[in-house]
């Protein structure tokens, strides 16, 4: 299963890499559109984005959107490896700090801790039942695990078309996403492992 799941993760990571700057900065912004269609009526709640990483979907476009819709921001913080995320509030006026390996940027440890109402999350590939590849670490499974066992929770996969694939293999521990927008399409998602 963890050799198909490579697979699947190369082959869609290929199709997004190829899509070229100009095509993934005009699929982004048909994708917020997409996304603020999908959530409806968010003023007041709190929506954790991501922070756009490589040549992932530009979330920049839909952050605007959602401030314009007095909807709260957060993003996600890696505490450790084997550990679910913690969502910190993105105000705008807050300089985003990079950490990690990799340095992708999040709030600053002043920021209030919050738990988000909706996620928007990144992925690597997608199917139709919801289910995703991510990059390997499993935050988001996590994440979504804890989240889902003490209230309601969103969860939006937000990627680029070309991500989608005929059919994860899913795993127990895999947390299926309740609905994936893309740039051509939102759909919600029914099934469960």
């Amino acid at each position: 299963m963890a050799a198909e799941k490579k697979r699947l993760r190369l082959l869609a990571l290929g199709r997004r890499a190829a899509m070229g700057p100009q095509a993934r900065a005009a699929a982004s912004e048909a994708a917020a559109r997409q996304a603020s269609a999908a959530l409806g009526d968010i003023s007041g709640l709190t929506v954790s984005l991501f922070c756009t990483f490589r040549d992932e979907i530009d979330t920049a476009p839909l952050a605007a959107e959602l401030r314009a819709r007095r909807s709260r921001l957060a993003l996600p913080v890696i505490l450790g490896r084997d550990r679910p995320l913690l969502f910190r509030l993105w105000r705008a006026e807050d300089a985003l700090i990079p950490a990690g390996a990799f340095r992708i940027p999040e709030p600053p440890a002043h920021a209030e801790e919050v738990v988000p109402d909706a996620l928007m999350v990144p992925l690597a590939a997608f199917d139709r039942r919801g289910f995703r590849i991510g990059y390997g670490a499993g935050f988001y499974d996590r994440t979504l695990a804890l989240l889902r066992a003490q209230r309601p929770v969103r969860a939006l996969g937000y990627a680029f078309a070309c991500q989608e694939v005929e059919q994860v293999p899913a795993e127990p521990h895999d947390e299926p996403v309740d609905m994936m927008i893309t740039e051509r399409e939102s759909f919600s998602v029914t099934a469960r492992p």
